[in-house]
């Protein structure tokens, strides 16, 4: 069983640079599952939109995780409650629309994805840790269970991975932009990786307009952010998982910029 894994899509760069690259990654690795972080998918890079849903859906994407900029665009309230493909953080609080987890049937096996977001630094969202400790007790042992969780510290994936450990079958880690170098599969088996990175502009401060947001941090006082121009990265990560057991086998990270083109 393997599942490619793609970070933050930012704006329509980065979700150019996504459809152009995807059929040959699909060739070259032949996954059984894609997922697609695409919270920044909107032109503005902030939320997305039914039609960008569709976009991706169409090309392949079987789901399209969300985190803290789920909301941003306005129109998502008219489908994400219907929308199959698409999961927000689960320990968003009860009422809020949409879905947290999906089972999604493949050749391999049924595989569970879950998103969840962290709280340090981001919304006092209902704790992620008893959250997955519920979603799991209805879980069963026979799925494969991935989770996207959405956050801005190294320690609190670190600690959620630990305390899944055994349990699930990887967590990768979104929101930073920026893919780290710590692959690892736990003493338990899961597969764990702290950021999986981003898709979107080469040039520009974690996808946004470079001298923007310098301004922001020489001036400290509000600018508009705007999605960076010119050349582009891919990020993603292949996860391969043992049909027996559910557990991870190997995690081999993929990038793709100026310094790394792609090589059949």
């Amino acid at each position: 069983m393997k599942v490619l894994m793609f970070g933050d899509v930012v704006g329509d760069l980065g979700r150019q640079t996504l459809l152009s690259y995807l059929p040959e990654l699909k060739k070259m690795f032949s996954p059984d599952l894609i997922v697609v972080n695409g919270e920044n998918a909107a032109m503005s890079g902030r939320g997305i939109t039914r039609a960008i849903t569709r976009e991706l859906i169409a090309a392949g994407v079987d789901c399209i995780t969300l985190g803290n900029h789920a909301w941003a665009q306005p129109e998502i309230f008219d489908f994400v409650e219907w929308e199959e493909h698409m999961i927000r953080p689960a320990n968003f609080p009860p009422g809020t629309p949409g879905r947290g987890f999906i089972t999604i049937p493949t050749s391999k096996g049924k595989c569970t994805i879950v998103s969840l977001m962290g709280r340090t630094f981001l919304q006092p969202l209902d704790c992620p840790f008893r959250t997955i400790d519920a979603i799991l007790e209805q879980t069963p042992p026979s799925h494969y269970i991935l989770i996207d969780f959405h956050a801005e510290t190294t320690s609190e994936k670190q600690s959620f991975a630990w305390y899944v450990d055994g349990r699930v079958s990887a967590v990768i880690g979104t929101h930073t932009h920026v893919q780290t170098a710590d692959e690892r599969i736990l003493p338990k088996g899961t597969g764990y990786l702290t950021d999986v990175g981003m898709v979107g502009p080469y040039d520009g401060i974690l996808g946004m307009d470079k001298e923007a947001v310098i301004r922001r941090f020489l001036t400290q006082l509000p600018v508009r952010f705007e999605v960076a121009k010119g050349r582009s990265q891919l990020n993603a990560v292949l996860i391969e998982f043992d049909p027996h057991t559910k557990r991870a086998k190997k995690l081999k990270r993929i990038r793709i910029d100026e310094d790394f083109p792609l090589i059949s």
